[in-house]
């Protein structure tokens, strides 16, 4: 199958974020005039109590319409709430499922089934697979996903896609060796649906060399409210080796400079 102008990869984003996937595709579309995609809806939601009851108004949702025009009103929200089979086909599905709940820098609750762990969403994802049957999925999602204490859910998960009928291909990939200068490690699943029983393959990409350091994209001037405090960062590290893990940061959540802070609470692992 050859996707092209008159024959567009058709996309889906669940925990779609700003939309990098997309943003991907829209790069491919540069490089390969011959090559097209449209972006035929797209799921993002904050399930957070306090968050904006207004969807459109939440931060990831406006971001992605600010770089997705062609998405706006197409953004389905809740996965746990779809009823899939009132999606439009697609051909590609990419689901970045949230990562706290297996997250090094979080309490690694897990992603079983039936958890209700943020992670654990995961498992919705079979449902739009089982009523779309797209020809490809692609998971991204950090590399602990992989590490000794989840590699048992993860390989429980691509069975789950294997009696679906899809052929896997995993592999952690380090965003330094392909031009971007930060050592971010992350797990990548091609699923390709195999309706013939025949040999599918698939080549993840090769490292590329990289010309551009982390001084090249730093913004020379930044706000004020980015930066944390003497007294705020050395708790940050009284914190981490109190817990032996990364506390978060909730940059919106940052004290102003002349708010008391209960720094006992105010770094939470999520």
């Amino acid at each position: 199958m050859t996707y092209n102008k008159k024959n567009k990869l058709r996309l889906f984003e669940i925990c779609a974020g700003y939309g990098s996937q997309a943003l991907a595709l829209n790069r491919l579309r540069e490089i390969y005039p011959d090559f097209d995609y449209e972006l035929v809806g797209w799921a993002e939601f904050d399930p957070e109590p306090d968050a904006n009851p207004d969807i459109d108004k939440q931060p990831a949702v406006i971001a992605h319409n600010a770089l997705h025009p062609d998405g706006i009103g197409k953004n389905w929200g809740d996965i746990t709430k779809i009823k899939w089979e009132d999606l439009p086909d697609f051909d590609l599905l990419t689901y970045s499922t949230p990562c706290q709940s297996v997250s090094q820098a979080g309490l690694q609750h897990g992603f079983t089934e039936g958890s209700g762990t943020r992670s654990s969403i995961i498992w919705n994802v079979r449902d739009c697979v089982k009523a779309k049957r797209p020809k490809f999925l692609m998971l991204e999602n950090v590399k602990a996903m992989v590490s000794g204490k989840f590699i048992g859910m993860f390989n429980l998960w691509q069975r789950e896609l294997e009696n679906l009928g899809y052929v896997n291909f995993a592999k952690v990939l380090n965003a330094k060796d392909f031009g971007v200068p930060q050592n971010r490690e992350r797990i990548f699943l091609i699923s390709i649906r195999n309706d013939d029983n025949e040999i599918v393959k698939y080549h993840f990409p090769l490292p590329i060399p990289l010309f551009i350091c982390l001084s090249d994209v730093l913004e020379e001037d930044v706000d004020e409210k980015y930066f944390l405090s003497d007294e705020m960062l050395a708790r940050f590290c009284e914190k981490s080796l109190e817990e032996e893990t990364v506390p978060s940061i909730d940059i919106e959540a940052m004290p102003k400079e002349d708010e008391d802070v209960d720094f006992e609470n105010f770094f939470v692992a999520q």
